[in-house]
């Protein structure tokens, strides 16, 4: 009996694992969203469609039921996605990721449904409304996509209802066939847009596989040079006095350079996880938060540490991940470092001041160097994945993964810089009440 109980157990925990793994977590977790040259397309194809499909059935081809005031709000929401920068930002805002749903639900199901029931279900319309969903189940994750498709033909049907034209009463095998056509539809749409999502969700698996098994195997050498380091320092006690301390020089030197590489892998594999950031939070102390990142920081040279002030006006708490915000003012520091080692003066204590205080009711972390700053037309680049000033030595990941952590604590990271005038990193979070 207990044989038959731990088999039971063992095959029912195997089912669990399947289906959280194969199942649930496929259908729980959010996909990429699109890019901006993405969005533009989509923005200058319906500002652009609409007027010319309104003088297709209007005047070219005639159909039972046609607006242009309804086409032109269509093409204005439309022209909306290419005026407004906010919402083509990568990665985008919260608000904008709202304002692209809204735009879309309005655009495709809801219009597209008032148009097929207006115009009685007649081939044309019925091919739009078909096409529709495949379109929409494109455009965004296939989860708004299901649920915009069931309530924009639901309140497209009843605002129909109640002020609709008036439409012939369609026959029931009419009914029937274009029921059996958009159900058809409906469901490619649903499949394709659920292959994408896993095939997309493969890929981001195992890029970060990859990485993992590439820092693994950059470890393994660097645990080694670290060995030879403490050999050094062991032979460096048996040396005479000159040449023991030119080893021990050597000794320190492999150490700290070991030390930066595993620095700069953890920061690598934290960056990649851009769009996969954990929901767990922490009750996070910003004083603390940012000595621990300073004290940890693997410093070049003694005149960099130096440089490093620390100036805790009035500390506060806030609600996030203290790993990934400990990895923001990593980032903020290395650039900040970065910047002023291209600055034409030597570093002076205070030339990167981290300042922790409060005002008007919202927590501020703000990171401020003396280094080379940065053009101003560049201030709206630096959030943008991949893009970076510095194409030597950054991957373009750093401020972009910043502000993904901080929006995720219902924050906000401002910049302030101009060119030789270094730059101001202004981190605001909501304050956690006692």
């Amino acid at each position: 009996m207990s044989t038959i109980r731990a088999v039971y157990t063992g095959a029912n925990e195997m089912l669990r694992s399947w289906a959280s793994n194969e199942v649930v977590r496929p259908l729980v977790e959010p996909i990429l969203h699109p890019s901006r040259w993405r969005i533009r397309a989509l923005g200058l194809t319906t500002a652009f469609g609409h007027p010319l499909f309104y003088w297709a059935w209007a005047k070219l081809l005639p159909q039972p039921y046609e607006s242009l005031a309804l086409r032109m709000v269509m093409s204005v929401l439309g022209i909306s996605l290419l005026v407004f920068p906010s919402l083509t930002a990568a990665p985008p805002r919260k608000s904008a990721v709202l304002v692209f749903t809204a735009i879309f639900w309005i655009t495709l199901p809801l219009f597209f449904a008032w148009m097929y029931f207006c115009n009685g279900g007649n081939a044309v319309w019925l091919a739009s409304f078909g096409a529709m969903f495949l379109i929409y189940y494109h455009v965004t994750d296939w989860r708004l996509a299901t649920v915009g498709s069931i309530s924009g033909t639901l309140l497209a049907w009843l605002v129909y209802e109640a002020f609709g034209p008036a439409v012939p009463e369609w026959p029931v095998e009419q009914v029937a066939a274009n029921t059996l056509v958009l159900a058809f539809c409906w469901i490619m749409g649903l499949i394709l847009a659920l292959s994408s999502s896993n095939l997309r969700r493969e890929q981001l698996n195992y890029t970060l596989a990859t990485m993992g098994i590439m820092a693994h195997e950059l470890r393994t050498p660097l645990a080694t040079i670290s060995l030879i380091g403490d050999a050094v320092r062991n032979e460096a006690a048996a040396c005479p006095p000159e040449a023991g301390a030119s080893l021990d020089k050597l000794a320190d030197r492999l150490h700290a350079t070991v030390r930066n590489m595993n620095h700069q892998i953890d920061g690598q594999i934290t960056n990649a996880r851009l769009m996969r950031l954990p929901t767990h939070m922490d009750t996070v102390s910003a004083a603390d938060l940012v000595r621990e990142a300073v004290a940890g920081y693997p410093y070049r040279t003694a005149r960099e540490r130096e440089c490093v002030t620390v100036r805790v006006e009035q500390d506060f708490r806030f609600r996030g991940s203290h790993t990934l915000f400990l990895q923001v003012i990593d980032n903020l520091v290395k650039n900040a470092l970065r910047s002023l080692a291209a600055a034409s003066h030597a570093s002076a204590p205070g030339d990167l001041l981290i300042e922790v205080h409060t005002s008007a009711g919202r927590g501020q972390i703000v990171v401020q160097d003396r280094g080379v700053g940065m053009d101003p037309r560049l201030k709206t680049l630096i959030f943008t994945p991949f893009f970076s000033t510095n194409r030597a030595s950054g991957h373009g990941l750093g401020l972009a993964f910043c502000q993904r952590v901080i929006e995720s604590a219902e924050g906000t990271i401002q910049v302030q810089s101009a060119a030789t005038r270094g730059a101001r990193f202004t981190i605001e979070l909501p304050l956690l009440a006692d």
